[in-house]
């Protein structure tokens, strides 16, 4: 099975105890707490997916880093995937329960790539478009990629807007490539 089945049944597990259980913001703060971990640390999670290191010191390192900061259904989840020998998934279960948690609660996710960090009269011009496109509250991640040259790439879901001087320098490129007026021999 694949790791995002696996993720995207585990997440959608963890969401139906946490609304049955009243602790569904607690849960998504413990889960993006996880991701924000995973991002900071590569050790961390290294030492998740490593063979090597038995799953009882994974649950003793994970009862260390984690008991007292997160709800105690996050816990007992974590102490669930380590005896399973399942705690390589979880940072790809945090992100999809994030991701499961956001169509749950009708919020769009939106990324916006620019070639400098935003604004605020910038990044609220970005989510009255994401809101105006998806009909949603919307949860904007920024990224800064230097090769776009200038402009934009906003990505909505599936959905691409490609505005950015990279961009329209290869549309052009391509355009002189196909030049109709030369005939070639």
């Amino acid at each position: 099975m694949s790791e995002y089945r696996i993720a995207s049944r585990y997440a959608k597990s963890l969401l139906s105890l946490a609304e049955e259980q009243g602790a569904l913001e607690a849960v998504h703060d413990d889960m993006k707490l996880f991701s924000q971990m995973i991002e900071e640390n590569r050790d961390f999670e290294l030492l998740l997916n490593s063979p090597v290191v038995v799953s009882t010191k994974k649950l003793v390192i994970l009862n260390q880093v984690f008991e007292g900061k997160v709800n105690d259904l996050t816990l007992k989840f974590f102490v669930l995937l380590t005896r399973k020998k399942r705690e390589g998934y979880l940072p790809a279960v945090a992100t999809e329960f994030h991701h499961q948690y956001n169509v749950s609660k009708g919020i769009a996710e939106a990324t916006v790539t620019t070639t400098f960090a935003l604004n605020d009269e910038l990044r609220k011009e970005f989510n009255s478009v994401v809101a105006k496109i998806s009909g949603k509250n919307v949860e904007l991640t920024e990224k800064i990629d230097e090769t776009l040259i200038g402009g934009f790439v906003l990505k909505i879901g599936d959905r691409q807007i490609d505005d950015s001087i990279s961009a329209r320098l290869s549309a052009l490129r391509l355009k002189f490539s196909q030049n109709p007026y030369v005939k070639e021999f």
